[in-house]
């Protein structure tokens, strides 16, 4: 048998102890490189996959693949960034806390399973699971941040019923205003209760706990004493492993108004960042949120690409803009949705209005257009002259006329490194300065996005 074959067969046998949702997070990507000796080498799409897979999974796997192949075998995983550098990798019980008292906070409609996954968040969505599974011990604390409307919360809160579901261990949701609002009653006295009964119920409620889940933690900046019991709260949850999950619109570094000891905390652990979701996302979220909507009346294509191309940054005003055209046809005598009907219902809705894609979209068609190349040529990872300059240029332009953040333009570009972005963009800058005519050529590609 050849590796394929055998991998097929050990996956459809890990598929059978696995859920599909765990089973698509860790080995769907994967892929069998090599058996020599006793050695198996594994390709995985992430460094996050290394990690997990082999602390947690590395068991079964031997077990199963020992089943498939006959033999035992020691795994190692890689990323293809370990194989393009010759990297050679070295290998390296729930107790359930009910109390009927206890408000966790979770909404139970934020699953992992209705997280929809793009190349803007699929390494956030991993992590996660990553510390749903090991709480306490994989990434402590996570920290997660991005702008508003980009998944952070659901994320929060698929972690924490994750959790639950499957260890009842105690999680505590919570916003940073909330725990402010607790810290600050405990100065709030009356009658029926003394202070030190007040102090006794706050510590119970925010350290008696396996998971700690603090949302916006950056309006904690501007509660300075209560910046002391959350420093207090932390090291004595961090201290007994228990799962510290912060989520914030800016990274440790740029919450100025922190204290130094917080930020550095927050670093201890892992930090990842959402970024806003491509055009292709966008659109996957459309068709998913059309799917749940009660009311089923046809949603054209050119519709849904209107709604994507106008909400870039923020998944809850794509909900929002579905619902109002819904409710608009609706309020139309039950009119059928269309391009005109949608430009009316979002007139007051949208900011500003562009056509049909993303501007990084209409760069990536028309420069491929014009050196008669696919958009997925361009967003591949070939690196011949003949797509590998007009990538570049297309880069150099999303970057110095559109004013696109690095990343985000990597994302665009079918998930490529901020670096390669930058390292793009000089040379495009060098060699404008020496060829005139290169220069004319792309003047001509911007003036046609003009």
């Amino acid at each position: 048998m050849n590796l394929d074959t055998i991998w097929n067969m050990f996956l459809e046998k890990i598929k059978e102890n696995l859920s599909p949702m765990l089973y698509e997070t860790w080995f769907s990507e994967t892929k069998l490189l090599e058996l020599k000796g006793n050695s198996a080498k594994v390709l995985v799409p992430m460094p996050v996959h290394k990690k997990h897979l082999k602390e947690n999974y590395n068991d079964i796997i031997e077990e199963i693949f020992t089943e498939v192949a006959g033999s035992n075998f020691k795994f190692e995983f890689f990323i293809e960034e370990d194989l393009e550098n010759n990297v050679n990798i070295a290998s390296g019980n729930t107790n359930a806390n009910e109390d009927p008292t206890f408000e966790s906070n979770l909404d139970p409609r934020y699953t992992f399973e209705n997280f929809i996954v793009g190349e803007s968040n699929k390494f956030a969505k991993a992590t996660s699971i990553a510390v749903a599974e090991q709480p306490g011990f994989m990434y402590n604390p996570l920290f997660i941040y991005g702008s508003s409307g980009l998944g952070k919360t659901h994320l929060m809160h698929a972690i924490g019923n994750y959790i639950y579901k499957t260890t009842h261990k105690k999680v505590l949701y919570v916003t940073s205003e909330k725990f402010v609002d607790d810290f600050l009653n405990i100065y709030r006295k009356n009658n029926e209760e003394t202070n030190f009964e007040t102090v006794e119920k706050f510590k119970k409620k925010y350290r008696e706990i396996d998971v700690l889940m603090i949302d916006d933690i950056q309006y904690l900046e501007i509660a300075s004493k209560t910046q002391q019991e959350f420093f207090n709260t932390f090291n004595e949850l961090h201290c007994n492993n228990k799962q510290i999950i912060i989520s914030s619109d800016r990274s440790p570094d740029d919450l100025k108004k922190l204290e130094e000891r917080l930020r550095t905390r927050f670093n201890w652990g892992l930090t990842i960042d959402i970024l806003p979701p491509d055009f292709k996302l966008r659109m996957d979220i459309i068709d998913k949120k059309i799917e749940g909507h009660d009311m089923a009346k046809p949603f054209p294509q050119e519709v849904k690409e209107y709604i994507a191309s106008n909400c870039t940054s923020d998944i809850r005003k794509l909900e929002g803009a579905i619902t109002r055209i819904f409710a608009y046809a609706t309020i139309m005598n039950g009119s059928d949705i269309t391009l005109d009907l949608a430009v009316d219902a979002l007139k007051d809705y949208f900011v500003k209005s562009i056509i049909s894609k993303s501007k990084v979209e209409q760069v990536l068609q028309l420069v491929a257009s014009n050196y008669n190349i696919t958009v997925e040529e361009m967003k591949s990872k070939k690196r011949v002259a003949k797509i590998a300059v007009p990538r570049q240029i297309a880069m150099y332009i999303c970057r110095t006329v559109l004013e696109e953040s690095l990343p985000k333009i990597g994302i665009e570009f079918g998930g490529k490194d901020h670096t390669t972005v930058m390292h793009s963009v000089d040379k495009i800058k060098k060699e404008i300065k020496n060829d005139v005519n290169l220069e004319k050529e792309i003047n001509k590609i911007i003036n046609q996005i003009r």
